[in-house]
C-alpha cells in the first residue's frame, strides 16, 4: 500500500490526535467521570450524543450499500465498498463512545454475567454486535468479489441496519419517566440515519474522488443529491408530526416543547430546523445546484451537523427538568460539588462538556478518520490497482500468442 506524502502527513496528524485522546481517556479512567461535565442530574452527555450520531451515520451507509443489491440498483453498486467502509468505521466509533461513557470499563464483564433482557440497552448491545459482524463480512466478501454472498447478506443487512437505529430510539421512546414516550421516535431516528448517513457518504466519496482513490461522477452525485433531498423531506415531516403532537392543547409534552423552542436547547433545535433541514433541501432541490460539488458537499455537511444538533436537543431537553426533587436540591456528584456550598446542589439540569471530554471526542474522531483513510487506500485503491494489473496481463496474453503464431 503506497501512500502519498500528503496522505502520510494527514495520517501522522490523525495518529497524534488519536494518541492524545487515548492519553486523556486514561486520565479519565484514573480520576473517574467526575472530570466530565456529567452529574447526577445530567447522567448522559457528549459521549452519548456522539454515540447516537455515529450509530445513525453507520446505519445510513449500510442501508445505501445493501439497497444496491436488494433492489438491484446497478448505479449504486460501485458505492457499496466505500459505503461499507464508512459504515464499519462509524459503528466502531459508536461502540468506543459507549465504552468511554461507562467509566468503570473493568466491570464491563457484568453485562455478560447479569444481563437484563427487558432493557433496551442490552438490546442495543446485541444488535450493534450483530451489525458489526455483518459489516466485517460485507467488507471481506466485497473485497474478494463474492457477489452472490454479498447479495444474500444484503437481505439480512438492510433490516438489521434499520433495526440498529430503531433500538437506539427505543432507549428514549420506552422511558416513561422522560419526555420522549412516543411511538414515532424510532421512525424519526431511522429517517435521520438515512439523511445523515447518505450525507456523510457523499462527503467521503467526494474526498476519495479528490484523492484519486475512487471515481465519483457528476451524474451519480446528482442522483445521490436528489435522494438526500428526499430523505431530508421525510425527516422534516416526522419531526413536524412530533412537534405538532407536543404543541396540541392538552398534550403532556408542552414543557419539553417550550424548552426546545425557546429554552436552553433552542439553539440546537432551530439550527437543525433551518440549517440542517430547510437550507440543505433548498440547495439539493434544483438539478443544476446538484451538479455543483461545492453546494452538494455544503448541504451534506449541514445535514450531518443538523442531525448532531438533533441529538443534542433530544438528549439534553430530557435532563433540564429532573425526574425527582429534594431539599435543598439534587446532589451533583461532580468534583466541584465535593468542595461544598452552592456547587453541591442543583434544582435544574445543566451541562457543559469539559476539556477532557472535548479532547477525547477529537481523539476518537481522529482515529476514525485514520481508519477510513487506511482502509480506503488498502481496499479500494489497492483493489483497483490489482484489477488494473490483471486486466493488462489478460490483454497481453493474446498479443503474445499472436507474435508466437507469426
Amino acid at each position: 500500500m503506497q501512500l502519498t506524502s500528503k496522505t502520510k502527513g494527514i495520517c501522522i496528524l490523525l495518529g497524534v490526535l488519536a494518541a492524545i485522546g487515548v492519553g486523556t481517556w486514561i486520565y479519565q479512567l484514573v480520576n473517574g467521570l467526575g472530570v466530565t461535565g456529567m452529574s447526577n442530574v445530567n447522567s448522559w452527555g457528549t459521549y452519548i450524543i456522539m454515540f447516537m450520531l455515529f450509530v445513525g451515520l453507520s446505519a445510513g451507509g449500510l442501508i445505501v450499500a445493501s439497497s444496491a443489491h436488494v433492489f438491484n440498483i446497478e448505479s449504486f453498486k460501485p458505492l457499496a465498498l466505500p459505503a461499507v467502509i464508512c459504515s464499519t468505521v462509524c459503528i466502531c466509533l459508536a461502540g468506543m463512545f459507549i465504552l468511554i461513557d461507562l467509566g468503570g470499563i473493568v466491570r464491563i464483564w457484568r453485562i455478560l454475567t447479569g444481563p437484563n433482557f427487558v432493557s433496551p440497552l442490552l438490546w442495543d448491545m446485541c444488535v450493534i454486535t450483530c451489525y458489526l459482524v455483518i459489516n466485517i463480512l460485507d467488507l471481506v466478501w466485497i473485497s474478494k468479489g463474492a457477489e452472490e454472498k454479498v447479495r444474500k447478506l444484503s437481505y439480512v443487512a438492510l433490516p438489521v441496519a434499520i433495526l440498529v437505529h430503531s433500538v437506539t430510539a427505543w432507549i428514549f421512546g420506552l422511558q416513561i419517566a422522560r419526555e420522549w414516550y412516543t411511538a414515532i421516535m424510532a421512525p424519526i431516528f431511522v429517517a435521520s440515519a438515512l439523511d445523515s448517513g447518505l450525507a456523510l457518504l457523499i462527503v467521503c466519496l467526494v474526498a476519495l474522488d479528490r484523492a484519486g482513490i475512487a471515481e465519483f461522477p457528476v451524474k451519480l452525485q446528482n442522483m445521490l443529491g436528489k435522494l438526500l433531498a428526499t430523505f431530508v423531506a421525510v425527516d422534516a415531516f416526522f419531526i413536524g408530526c412530533e412537534v405538532l403532537t407536543m404543541a396540541y392543547p392538552g398534550a403532556g409534552q408542552a414543557q419539553a416543547l417550550a424548552i426546545m423552542a425557546t429554552g436552553e436547547t433552542a439553539p440546537f433545535f432551530w439550527f437543525e430546523m433551518i440549517g440542517g433541514l430547510l437550507i440543505p433541501f433548498l440547495l439539493l432541490a434544483g438539478q443544476k445546484r446538484r451538479n455543483s460539488t461545492g453546494l452538494v458537499v455544503t448541504a451534506s455537511l449541514l445535514v450531518v451537523f443538523g442531525v448532531f444538533c438533533k441529538r443534542c436537543w433530544l438528549l439534553l431537553t430530557s435532563f433540564v427538568e429532573p425526574n425527582m426533587y429534594g431539599a435543598p436540591g439534587i446532589s451533583l456528584g461532580t468534583h466541584a460539588a465535593q468542595t461544598g456550598g452552592r456547587a453541591t446542589w442543583a434544582l435544574t439540569g445543566s451541562y457543559m462538556p469539559t476539556l477532557p471530554e472535548v479532547v477525547i471526542v477529537i481523539g476518537v474522531l481522529a482515529l476514525g478518520g485514520l481508519a477510513f483513510t487506511l482502509l480506503s487506500q488498502y481496499l479500494i485503491k489497492g483493489r483497483t490497482q490489482t484489477q488494473g494489473a490483471a486486466g493488462e496481463a489478460h490483454a497481453a496474453k493474446p498479443a503474445e500468442a499472436n507474435r508466437a503464431a507469426v
